[in-house]
């Protein structure tokens, strides 16, 4: 057996959490001021900052905390190469992250140790340049290293690379930990979180929300939040409101602890890394994605068509069993029987061969260092994305009392704990931290350009 198909075997583990299952001796509350689907980072964080602002409230997640992408990505806390729209908001998730520990009691794995855009020629170098503007206008100190800078910052030869974007701000955090951490922190403000407790659809009063259909029953409130990642469509579409998303599988490894070159993470074509807690890293290919067609490719392809051309040469697109799957899944369905979130519990897609083999030719050219640490874990994640790769933060008119995040499209982890707080406001009524019209659910449909922002 070689080395990959060994890894392969060992898929990534997540804590149960099952203190908090439904069927522990805890009725389902008849009501609560909100509720929110999904234990993800968004949802718990989104939990935790209304629990503490006094509202009673209720997360129901079909499986288990952060057990898809929240729990799989690859826990860079970034700010650098971030969209102009979506930087505000990852810069206050930033301000929180730096006291989240203190605040929560417990060790997320947190630092700050900067960030590496690496570059192999003077376009790379270039293009990163760019974006100094955007940094300098949000005082962010990011700053390009030519290849001598890059030995204060990366133990490796430097003489592979030309230069590099860095942002030395810029953090780390480990993502088993993050969102179970959060979610205790909701708990002790008072939410209560149930786990294998799927929701299956909302109740409606004159248009708006009334009450929501759990698989252990009905819970009246005026307010649900859809934090349900890659689920967002399909549980939305059944409510009457699209909501553009489409997945990709990202395939990621961890390597055993191993000698250490950097503090934070890096990421170059061929290769993404970050140090670990632990003292190993966690690894993916630097441009490699794939895209199963579904039937959703088909009806948001022209949504979808100027980030595809954007990412043409980083998503592969494959037409496989998904595609059946999809088609045969109900789009409706009755709120007294079971349900699609109910038949798939978490989302464990196999990690794929082809794209480990690249991981590791990634390291050996770019990090030969540490590039025969064995593979720990192997593991895929889907991440959901929209049509222009930002994320989705908003209430929905068609539906008073709905508010939707999602379309995180592989930025999510980092800025998690800000899009929790930011739809915790609007939740709440009150001013939002940041500004969020250019994120509103309803620019897909308005007539608005679509501008693809960077994939990373």
């Amino acid at each position: 057996m070689t080395e990959l198909e060994a890894a392969g075997e060992r898929q990534v583990s997540q804590a149960t959490h099952d203190e908090w299952a439904y069927g522990t001796g805890r009725a389902l509350p008849r009501s609560c001021d909100v509720l929110i689907v999904g234990g993800g980072i968004v949802g718990v964080s989104a939990a935790y900052h209304l629990a503490r602002k006094g509202l009673s409230v209720v997360l129901c997640e079909k499986g288990r905390i952060a057990g898809e992408q929240s729990g799989r990505n690859w826990g860079w806390v970034r700010q650098q190469g971030r969209d102009a729209r979506e930087l505000p908001l990852m810069i206050h998730s930033m301000q929180i992250w730096r006291g989240l520990a203190a605040e929560l009691g417990e060790d997320l794995g947190f630092t700050q140790g900067g960030c590496l855009y690496l570059a192999e020629s003077a376009a790379e170098l270039a293009r990163f340049e760019t974006w100094l503007a955007t940094a300098a206008h949000h005082q962010l100190g990011s700053r390009l290293l030519s290849a001598a800078q890059l030995g204060s910052v990366l133990s490796a030869p430097q003489a592979r690379w030309l230069g590099a974007l860095y942002t030395a701000s810029d953090g780390r955090a480990e993502p088993n930990r993050a969102a179970p951490a959060l979610a205790r922190g909701a708990a002790r403000a008072g939410a209560q979180i149930f786990t294998q407790c799927a929701v299956r659809g909302i109740e409606r009063s004159a248009g708006r929300v009334h009450g929501v259909v759990t698989e252990h029953g009905v819970i009246r409130t005026e307010a649900l939040v859809c934090a349900a990642g890659a689920w967002s469509n399909l549980l939305c579409g059944s409510f009457g409101i699209d909501v553009p998303q489409l997945t990709v599988k990202g395939t990621v490894a961890r390597l055993a602890p191993t000698r250490k070159i950097l503090d934070g993470e890096a990421y170059s074509n061929r290769v993404a890394i970050r140090r670990r807690a632990d003292g190993g890293y966690t690894v993916a290919h630097g441009s490699l994605l794939v895209h199963s067609l579904v039937p959703a490719s088909l009806r948001y392809a022209r949504q979808f068509w100027p980030s595809l051309k954007q990412e043409r040469r980083t998503v592969r697109v494959r037409l496989g069993k998904e595609f059946l799957h999809a088609l045969r899944q109900p789009r409706h369905w009755d709120l007294s029987r079971p349900s699609p979130f109910e038949r798939e519990r978490i989302l464990n897609p196999a990690p794929d061969f082809a794209v480990l083999g690249k991981i590791r030719a990634g390291l050996r050219s770019s990090f030969p260092e540490i590039s025969e640490a064995p593979f720990a874990e192997t593991w895929a994640g889907m991440i959901e994305s929209s049509p222009d790769v930002l994320p989705i933060l908003s209430g929905v008119d068609e539906v008073p009392g709905l508010y939707v995040a999602t379309g995180f499209s592989g930025h999510g982890f980092g800025i998690g704990p800000g899009a929790g707080a930011v739809i915790a406001d609007l939740v709440r009524g009150a001013p939002p931290a940041v500004t969020l019209h250019a994120l509103r659910l309803q620019r897909f449909f308005d007539g608005s350009v679509i501008l693809p922002g960077p994939s990373i």
